[in-house]
């Protein structure tokens, strides 16, 4: 591996970080300006399902808005990330979605896999395409887009 695809795949791990950083602060227009203009979300009806456009990713993700920022915790690890191409890349995330308002007994919200397809616009990362595999408390398992 070369200096130049660490740097790129520290650049992607940035833009999955500010994801949760931005969600979680409530900060949705930073955080549509993560999306590409035709990126699309892909959730399973009990989490929104389909959003498609930019515009529609910022609206929806304030729609999940909590009354305070930090109320939810998204903590995304274990990345794997390929590199594709010179603008293209996937990354598949393990999340650990913790409730951390005030008089919650049980901060586990939930566990998933993010899945996520990158393009590079304009010499920076943003995400393409985005599906969590949730794992608990109910199982949507779909499986990797790009073979391990």
């Amino acid at each position: 591996m070369t200096i130049e695809e660490l740097l790129e795949r520290e650049a992607i791990k940035e833009v999955r970080i500010l994801y949760s950083h931005y969600f979680d602060a409530g900060e949705t227009d930073k955080l549509a300006a993560l999306f590409t203009e035709d990126a699309v979300c892909e959730f399973d009806d009990a989490h929104g399902g389909v959003w498609e456009g930019r515009e529609t990713i910022r609206a929806n993700y304030a729609s999940y808005k909590a009354e305070k920022p930090y109320s939810y915790l998204h903590a995304s690890t274990n990345p794997l990330i390929r590199l594709l191409g010179p603008d293209t890349a996937n990354a598949r995330w393990y999340l650990i979605d913790l409730i951390v308002a005030e008089g919650t007994e049980n901060p586990m919200g939930l566990l998933g896999i993010y899945d996520d397809a990158y393009r590079k616009v304009d010499g920076e990362w943003l995400i393409e395409r985005t599906r969590i595999d949730f794992l608990w408390p109910t199982r949507t398992y779909f499986g990797p887009r790009v073979p391990l």
